[in-house]
């Protein structure tokens, strides 16, 4: 394209150059007729050279009168219609057609009115190009531009979307941490619980057992003691020594009896007791690790799954990036060529339409000025 650019434009440059160089060449035979045609040249050599004044060449440069008059016609006319156009064409012609031979006027103006029409049929092809090309190229940036704007849009949101799925990564990961901690924390607790209560009902038992074994000994001594103090006092021929059983210590309110078995109850209750917390322990702390382990559990499966989303987000996201890039490079070259394309298809000035209809007006007017050369009358 760029090529084909430059191109277009070399071969406008040429086009003015052959155009100034043709109104140069127009001028030097203008001024050269008008020097032959003047009294030094034509005047003398019908005064001194009457043999070369009824020559070819001398009747070539001379015009009858009619065609005269119709060369004055075609002058006004042509410079009329140049001022109404604004036509350098035109108002170039009219300069010569005054002063040109008449055969050389009609040779002018024929060649002129099929120049502008190879121009118009150039100018039709090139238009007809321009017309392509920006067509195709339009297309071309509202496609690149659209996607470009689509892929910024997705990688924000990819990027947005990444960086909230770190966040909820982290947060995740630092709660099954401390999940861990608080499972190895209750774990231990629970240990140290459990060893506690485990030898407490164990001296429980042992203090029970002891104290039962005492009690068996004393009540056994006292069963003993009374038995022999009844059989005593029941001889009719012994002196009256007590007046009751002996008893010891045993009988009396409070005694030592009375004591071991509210010791023996007070161990029997902590046994109890220390069971029953044991066992609300232990529930609670399975309660609180099954939990645990099920939260656990559930977030390090979140955690598996924001890890491979956000990977492949990630790998979308270098994709993206890379489209962009591409496409970014294919539209700036879009906007490039238009830029190319420009000078000769968009800013040339003057709109296409009206330099055809100018071109159009400009041929007429031409075929008019030859039909007058003709001697043909306007309508």
């Amino acid at each position: 394209m760029n090529d084909l650019a430059a191109n277009c434009e070399q071969k406008a440059t040429d086009f003015e150059s052959r155009q100034q160089l043709r109104a140069e060449e127009l001028e030097a035979i203008a001024k050269a007729i008008e020097i032959v045609s003047s009294g030094a040249v034509a005047g003398n050599a019908e005064k001194h050279l009457p043999s070369l004044v009824q020559s070819s060449s001398f009747a070539q440069l001379r015009a009858t009168s009619a065609e005269r008059t119709n060369q004055a016609r075609v002058a006004n006319y042509l410079r009329s219609r140049a001022t109404l156009l604004n036509s350098r064409v035109l108002a170039a012609v009219a300069e010569r057609a005054s002063d040109d031979p008449f055969t050389k006027v009609k040779k002018m103006i024929k060649d002129l009115i099929v120049r502008l029409m190879e121009e118009a049929n150039e100018e039709a092809e090139q238009k007809g190009w321009c017309d392509t090309e920006l067509s195709t190229n339009e297309q071309t940036r509202k496609e690149k531009t659209d996607a470009v704007e689509t892929l910024h849009a997705e990688i924000d949101q990819l990027t947005a979307s990444i960086a909230k799925l770190s966040e909820e990564i982290t947060g995740l990961t630092k709660a099954v941490s401390e999940l861990d901690s608080a499972m190895a924390k209750a774990t231990e607790l629970r240990q140290e619980e459990k060893a506690e209560n485990t030898q407490a009902i164990k001296d429980a038992g042992e203090a029970q057992t002891a104290v039962a074994q005492a009690l068996t000994v004393l009540k056994e001594f006292y069963a003993k003691a009374a038995e022999a103090t009844a059989l005593v006092q029941q001889q009719p021929e012994a002196p009256e020594t007590f007046d009751k059983p002996y008893k010891g210590m045993g009988g009396e309110s409070g005694g030592v009896v009375g004591m071991l078995e509210v010791i023996e109850s007070d161990f029997a209750r902590l046994e109890s007791e220390t069971k029953a917390a044991e066992a609300t322990s232990q529930g609670e702390y399975d309660v609180f690790m099954t939990d645990s382990k099920v939260d656990k559990e559930a977030k390090s499966t979140s955690i598996e799954h924001k890890t491979a989303k956000k990977q492949d987000q990630s790998q979308a996201l270098t994709v993206k990036k890379e489209d962009l890039e591409g496409t970014q490079k294919e539209l700036d070259a879009a906007l490039a060529y238009f830029d190319k394309l420009k000078p000769s298809c968009v800013d040339s000035g003057v709109s296409y339409e009206d330099r055809v209809a100018r071109r159009k007006e400009e041929i007429e007017s031409l075929q008019e000025a030859l039909k007058i050369l003709n001697g043909e009358d306007l309508a």
